[in-house]
């Protein structure tokens, strides 16, 4: 595993785990699951491009999800 990729799943899971604990405070579901996604994925996905590339995906789904009322 190379040093780039530990690096991208941590800064990813990082954000992760601070929208998972500002989703539960504030009961907002969409922040929460996104929180859980972004924590758990990057430990299956092997390649700092992917990591970076499923991020952007999630959190255009969470800007979505946000700006349709959820």
């Amino acid at each position: 595993m190379d040093g780039n990729v530990i690096l991208a799943g941590f800064a990813v899971s990082t954000v992760g785990g601070g929208f998972f604990m500002y989703g539960k405070k504030q009961s907002r579901p969409p922040q929460m699951i996104f929180g859980v996604l972004t924590v758990v994925y990057p430990y299956f996905v092997g390649g700092v491009v992917p990591i970076l590339g499923i991020f952007v995906a999630l959190s255009l789904l969470l800007w979505i999800a946000i700006r349709a009322g959820y």
